[in-house]
């Protein structure tokens, strides 16, 4: 019989609590959270995607969850030294939201929920939707080249899609920028990224779309796309077209004058501080910092067509892979996809980046999302299977053998801060 934690051993009795249900409507049953409002401010009624809701979902078993969920997060923040804030969400209701630990270790400043961090690698999703945007509006087309928008591009025959995809096959810019960049105190750009290509002209890994190879430059060179195809810089067309219509207040990207009061300071896996490097001013990749209340934001509003089509987004959603298997990830713009064990196929992506490590998954089935931003990267962050295991119990005819490829899968997405942010 295969091993359960013991969080999980503790906490399977509720997820056995909650049978198939008759349907009921789509209303909102309660607002457990003021930010429930922002369904409001987002809705759109003709266009909102909406699902039924069982009547199993009552204000007494979110409260039971909740509480089961603060059990749980509490013994990961103190047995598994877990270090920042959680948001999950059920049928568009906030379940539970918290902070733990600190935002500065040293000063042992004590976090909330209104902290912001850097995303890392969740930041792509943001990249991958402005480059959808502006494709909505004619200004590029999936299939068009790199060298469209960058004169003289050396590398020749690479689409948007590509990018999009990590089909691209480019080196990884964060290895040979290492190599190359005159000076690591002085900041690089993307442009400067871009130069130092025209110039070195580092071998590709791929030829394109022979293969998936995650791929941090194939997301820098979208923003910077982005730049070309608006007219504007990457960071005002994330605050005019996303951010701000958004709502999302306390999400931006990065400067050298970063709002220290509203950024939890990143630590590495020694509890140091990490301080910025001269990569940090490359954006597309990484770059982003928010909260989990404004990636609520986001993730009520990719239920609604307020950035752009369902038939857009969707088609963002469908995955790139050729031959596709339920024990291996895909990857459409900017999400990672992968079906769970009982069978639920989730959006998700994962970062790691100079003191930070998250993760956001949403589900599109029961409208859930897991949100989880922490500023101590000690690998603490290895609890989120059990807790999909909890929240996404398995059910015939799926067996629990997958996730060990499940945990491959997390661990090969977070486990080296240059290859995947």
């Amino acid at each position: 019989m295969k091993f359960i934690s013991l969080p999980i051993m503790l906490l399977a009795v509720y997820a056995c609590q909650s049978p198939q249900a008759e349907q009921k409507s789509t209303a909102i049953p309660f607002h457990g959270d003021p930010l429930v409002n922002i369904l409001v401010a987002l809705e759109e009624p003709d266009t909102r995607e909406r699902i039924d809701i069982p009547e199993t979902f009552t204000e007494e078993s979110a409260k039971e969850l909740e509480n089961q969920l603060d059990s749980l997060f509490n013994f990961y923040h103190k047995r598994r030294g877990f270090n920042g804030t959680v948001m999950v969400t059920k049928y568009d209701q906030v379940i539970f939201k918290e902070a733990f630990g600190y935002a500065d270790l040293a000063k042992k400043e004590p976090l909330t929920t209104d902290k912001a961090f850097q995303l890392a690698s969740v930041s792509k999703q943001f990249t991958a939707m402005a480059v959808m945007i502006l494709k909505e509006e004619g200004k590029l087309n999936y299939d068009d080249l790199v060298e469209d928008f960058l004169p003289a591009f050396p590398y020749e025959g690479i689409t948007v899609r590509q990018l999009l995809t990590h089909r691209g096959g480019l080196s990884n810019y964060t290895y040979f920028s290492d190599e190359l960049w005159h000076d690591r105190k002085v900041p690089i750009t993307n442009d400067d990224v871009i130069n130092l290509m025209y110039t070195h002209r580092p071998q590709p890994y791929y030829r394109p779309n022979i293969r998936f190879d995650y791929s941090n430059t194939g997301y820098f060179l979208l923003a910077s796309i982005v730049e070309k195809a608006s007219g504007i810089s990457f960071s005002e067309f994330l605050q005019k077209r996303i951010f701000e219509p958004l709502e999302m207040e306390n999400t931006f990207t990065y400067s050298d004058s970063l709002p220290a009061n509203l950024v939890a300071t990143g630590h590495e896996r020694n509890r140091r501080k990490r301080t910025p490097d001269y990569l940090d001013t490359v954006l597309g990749d990484k770059g982003m910092y928010s909260t989990v209340e404004d990636l609520y934001k986001w993730d009520q509003a990719l239920y609604t067509e307020k950035l752009v089509s369902r038939e857009t987004l969707e088609e963002a959603l469908t995955g790139s892979r050729v031959r596709k298997r339920r024990t291996n990830d895909d990857y459409g713009y900017g999400w990672r996809i992968k079906e769970l064990n009982n069978g639920d196929v989730v959006h998700y992506h994962a970062g790691l980046w100079h003191g930070y490590n998250t993760y956001l998954l949403r589900n599109p089935k029961d409208h859930s999302t897991i949100i989880i931003l922490s500023n101590l990267s000690n690998g603490s962050l290895s609890f989120v299977k059990e807790l999909q295991d909890f929240l996404y119990p398995i059910t015939p005819p799926h067996s629990i053998a997958d996730s060990e490829q499940e945990q491959d899968n997390m661990a090969s997405s977070e486990s080296d801060a240059k290859k995947d942010v």
